[in-house]
């Protein structure tokens, strides 16, 4: 098994170093070039998917036994604010459904007015409609509190009471406050919903008081029943009343692959020119490069293994340029539960998880052959490259890449490293609480199969604490079964089965970047059960203080105590055809995998 295991690494590190290379990343644009050209009426736009993320789910907040993703869900409905892809906002304020909310000088009373948008059938996008779609969230939560990635018991949407004092005008009353920044970056999650269609319990059934929570706890239980026959998503008529730009026209269930045709009565910014868009489901980031070659795809991203086709793919009429994503880390997430060979006692102890993060090379891994193939940011924190809440340290990490820093904080905790062997612990006194004489430092990580970065990092960490005797046993897994399976949050049975997971990026709320539900004792998404009640109080503050320089502290503070293990930020590449053409924002938005179709045209 182990010279399988091996021979398999080796493999890869082969067939990476054979893609990559080639096109040097500083001749990739860092911005996208200018709108130009006289748009055309018409055309159908083909946007690749992220590689191994298949929708199959179509209402808007999925229940977590639905374990995948959701189709189309910003150009099917809006959230009442629209997610911002650029560094410095919260949120688009053009592409929001409402004008930028007012607050009491207690901040506990926010009232919120509705920009003139309309549903597909007509009428227009009201306070109502908000006031349904948190009720809908509440009672998906009440239902489980997994139902919803973003939820910390006790905060939003607890404590909240939205209520519509006029057609136009919402009001939310909140029992605690919150920073404006990240009860904003809430309000980018709050997807709207039609409250006059939707207001249902069964086919036919009559029109219920959503404000009641059984009733609320019915319509979900019927809306989400519908959303999972993915065979009727394009012709249920529930999944036709829509206040984003399109409708869904076709989905094919076998590869996830879907086709938007506009909504004409959509009343936000973007002339709608393109008569149709079809997203495209893949496998495999080469099959997307092949499609490319091919000229089948206007718009998608381009692993950085293949930053050697670049050139090739501008000779063929595509535009290419790529950076960093606002707000993405990516990580090594640890599994602080995961108990075989003792690595919960292990990983516990702070000086571990230095040592292991001085293991990972990120000047190297970035310039590497075969890994980032020079298309990547070093990044130690979890506010990502340029953030306006940057860590403390600034340019200094903490733990920059030095493994014989790594050695020595082992040694002087009472480990005997043997280099390419076994490294145990002699002296249980100096290795930390529960650890035993003779303890192994061994665990498993659970690599994703896509991107192929990815597994190319894994490799290059596991190689570098072999170096140190520590033993790392890489597992490949599918995206889609990582998500379903890989946190305890919502998978505490699987606990065991990871100690740690690298499944690439990490999205936080790219104008406020808090850790809110990702690194909070109680956090909905803290996968791997990371606990700090120093942490806790840092987030507290970030996310109920009115002092926005406490995210800064925040992001120091979870950089210093390795929550997770950072490795470099891959810049992500997006390309699309020169003939394609719209604002810059658009196309910059593509970094954080945000679409705007409406927004684009052909051109001559």
């Amino acid at each position: 098994m182990r010279g399988r295991l091996s021979l398999a690494l080796v493999a890869l590190l082969a067939a990476s170093a054979c893609a990559g290379g080639g096109a040097p990343a500083k001749d990739i644009a860092k911005e996208p070039p200018k709108q130009t050209g006289t748009p055309k009426d018409g055309g159908t736009a083909v946007v690749a998917l992220t590689p191994g993320l298949s929708p199959n789910y179509i209402y808007p907040y999925p229940p977590a036994a639905a374990n995948g993703t959701v189709i189309a869900r910003g150009q099917l409905w809006r959230s009442l604010y629209r997610p911002s892809g650029e560094g410095d906002q919260v949120a688009d304020a053009a592409l929001s459904l409402a004008e930028p909310p007012t607050y009491s000088a207690d901040r506990k009373t926010v009232t919120i007015k509705m920009k003139d948008y309309q549903w597909s059938t007509g009428k227009p996008v009201t306070a109502d409609d908000v006031v349904f779609s948190v009720a809908l969230l509440k009672a998906a939560l009440a239902k489980s509190p997994a139902n919803w990635s973003f939820y910390t018991p006790g905060q939003f949407p607890d404590g909240l009471t939205a209520t519509a004092s006029a057609p136009d005008t919402l009001t939310l009353r909140l029992e605690t406050a919150y920073n404006p920044s990240y009860l904003m970056s809430m309000l980018t999650l709050l997807y709207v919903m039609p409250s006059a269609e939707w207001n249902i319990a069964r086919d036919g059934g009559p029109h219920l008081d959503f404000t009641q929570p059984k009733n609320a706890g019915a319509i979900y239980d019927y809306l989400t029943g519908e959303s999972s026959d993915q065979s009727t998503f394009a012709t249920n008529p529930l999944w036709q009343v829509v206040n984003g730009p399109y409708k869904l026209k076709s989905f094919d269930p076998t590869t996830g692959s879907f086709s938007l045709v506009p909504n004409t009565s959509y009343s936000g910014p973007g002339e709608k020119r393109l008569d149709q868009v079809d997203f495209k489901a893949f496998t495999s980031a080469s099959a997307v490069l092949n499609q490319f070659k091919a000229g089948n795809l206007t718009v998608g991203t381009l692993d950085s293994s293949f930053i050697s086709q670049i050139e090739a793919l501008k000779a063929k009429g595509y535009n290419v340029y790529g950076g960093p994503a606002p707000a993405r880390f990516d990580s090594l997430t640890i599994n602080f539960k995961h108990t075989v060979d003792g690595f919960d006692k292990v990983i516990a102890q702070p000086y571990i998880r230095q040592a292991l993060q001085r293991l990972i090379d990120q000047k190297g891994y970035v310039a590497g052959r075969g890994i980032y193939n020079g298309a990547g940011s070093v990044n130690y924190s979890t506010a990502g490259s340029g953030s306006p809440y940057p860590p403390a340290f600034g340019d200094n990490p903490p733990y920059p890449y030095d493994p014989a820093a790594a050695q020595k904080l082992l040694t002087d905790h009472g480990w005997k490293v043997v280099p390419d062997g076994a490294t145990t612990c002699e002296q249980p006194s100096l290795c930390g609480v529960g650890i035993e004489q003779g303890q192994k430092i061994s665990f498993t990580i659970a690599s994703a199969n896509t991107p192929e970065y990815v597994g190319a990092r894994d490799v290059a960490f596991v190689s570098a604490a072999k170096k140190l005797g520590i033993e790392v046993k890489l597992v490949t897994k599918s995206l889609n079964y990582m998500y379903a399976n890989y946190g305890n949050s919502f998978a505490p049975a699987k606990a065991n089965e990871w100690a740690m997971q690298d499944y690439g990026p990490l999205y936080l709320a790219a104008g406020y970047p808090s850790g809110n539900t990702v690194f909070n004792t109680e956090g909905s998404f803290n996968l791997g059960s990371y606990a700090s009640a120093d942490a806790d109080k840092l987030i507290e503050a970030s996310t109920f203080g009115a002092d926005e320089k406490a995210l800064s502290a925040e992001v120091t503070a979870l950089a210093t105590d390795l929550p997770v293990l950072f490795f470099p930020t891959p810049h992500t590449l997006v390309v699309w055809k020169n003939t394609l053409s719209g604002p810059d924002a658009s196309f910059r938005a593509l970094l954080s995998f945000l679409y705007s179709p409406e927004q684009w045209y052909f051109h001559s």
